[in-house]
């Protein structure tokens, strides 16, 4: 396991060397010109006509940018409202439609591949499905580990069992608005979807927590911005505690690079590399900023009775016992095999980093206050006392 001293050191090194430099000069005048991709990107053997289902979301954009920098056609289908324009004069086509009522746009097209980013519902695949079917050669559908059933096992890998939906839920019929209630197993109807449209050519990829710039979800990137205030800070339970996330330029660009290679089956997306803990995380992130800052670890117990949730108010983490004891110590031997690759923490925090700072005031205000995910600064100064007047109160021992 990397020491906290070598991983420091490695951190450091790293993250002093990123910057706005290394910026795609073609997003600089985009509102969100985070959109990094390793440089240079060499071109594919062949070039591919690609069909993006999104593509202006979290995930999407880091798959058009590489996308078109390996060489291929892009062409993205989506209702127009997020970031409208964004990839205006860069992709071949930007079709408008909705998956769940509208995709005549498609129709009569043909495309070597389809990325499928954005879809809950198993309605969404089969209304795609009647313009597309028959018209594409590979289809690739973004999923998520959250498709398990039993958090508990360690080391859940691609054949381990998934969720089941309630007997008198119809997932064709349910309301968009409730899906987040059955997300799991919802995203299982969807793959077996998939795999009813497209026989034998589909490609499933599930990934884990999906952190890097453009995500407004703060599940990670309220670490680096907490941690740039400095002071004292709550860290969960014990330092030795396992997490995993996957950096969303990792995550899009492994989604090409199994189109290119025509890689079919089921893949579990996750990172780092190498098992991490919950202190390397903390302190690769706190390497990239220069403000001085600690952390006190607070047992999980007595954040439980502060009303502090894991993943809600201490992100990247869960209790590694009970219920999601396997929850950030999945497997995806897999899809490392299959060709998966991992920036480093410290470009991944940095570029995070560096992007929350673009961000309007109100965002990076909202969450230094947990509005989103994270814990609010206050409430974590109150945690805080709290736990050292029982700390003082418990005596030396």
């Amino acid at each position: 396991m990397t020491s906290r001293r070598s991983f420091l050191h490695t951190g450091a090194m790293i993250g002093g060397a990123l910057g706005l430099g290394g910026l795609p000069k073609s997003l600089l005048a985009q509102h969100d010109p985070f959109l990094l991709t390793p440089q240079p990107v060499t071109r594919a053997p062949a070039s591919l006509n690609i069909l993006i289902l999104g593509g202006t979301g979290f995930t999407g954009p880091e798959q058009v940018e590489y996308a078109l920098a390996r060489g291929h056609r892009v062409t993205l289908f989506n209702r127009n409202k997020t970031r409208p324009g964004f990839f205006k004069g860069k992709v071949a086509e930007e079709l408008q439609g909705d998956l769940n009522n509208d995709t005549s746009a498609l129709k009569g097209r043909q495309f070597d591949v389809v990325l499928d980013n954005p879809t809950t519902l198993p309605a969404w695949v089969r209304n795609a499905a009647q313009q597309l079917a028959g018209n594409v050669k590979h289809y690739i559908f973004q999923s998520t580990t959250s498709v398990y059933s039993d958090q508990s096992i360690i080391g859940l890998d691609e054949n381990s069992p998934v969720g089941v939906l309630p007997a008198d839920i119809d997932p064709y019929t349910l309301d968009p608005a409730h899906a987040s209630r059955y997300y799991g197993p919802l995203k299982v109807r969807a793959e077996q979807e998939v795999a009813k449209q497209y026989p034998g050519i589909w490609t499933v990829v599930r990934p884990c927590l999906i952190v890097g710039p453009l995500d407004r979800t703060d599940r990670f990137t309220y670490w680096p911005a907490r941690i740039d205030q400095g002071g004292e800070i709550v860290a969960p339970d014990k330092p030795d505690d396992p997490c995993q996330f996957i950096d969303v330029r990792d995550l899009a660009e492994f989604s090409v690079r199994m189109a290119e290679a025509r890689a079919f089956g089921l893949y579990n997306a996750i990172g780092p590399e190498k098992p991490m803990t919950i202190a390397e995380m903390l302190y690769g992130v706190k390497s990239i900023t220069s403000t001085p800052g600690f952390f006190t670890w607070v047992p999980w117990e007595f954040l439980k009775e502060q009303g502090v949730r894991p993943w809600r108010h201490m992100t990247v983490w869960q209790p590694p016992y009970g219920a999601t004891a396997g929850y950030q110590r999945r497997n995806a031997s897999k899809a490392i095999a299959a060709g998966l690759t991992f920036r480093s923490l410290a470009d991944t925090a940095r570029t995070t980093l560096d992007w929350h700072r673009t961000r309007p005031q109100a965002e990076q205000d909202a969450t230094l206050r947990g509005a989103v995910g994270g814990l609010d600064m206050k409430r974590e100064a109150e945690v805080l006392a709290a736990w050292h007047a029982k700390l003082k109160t418990a005596g030396p021992g």
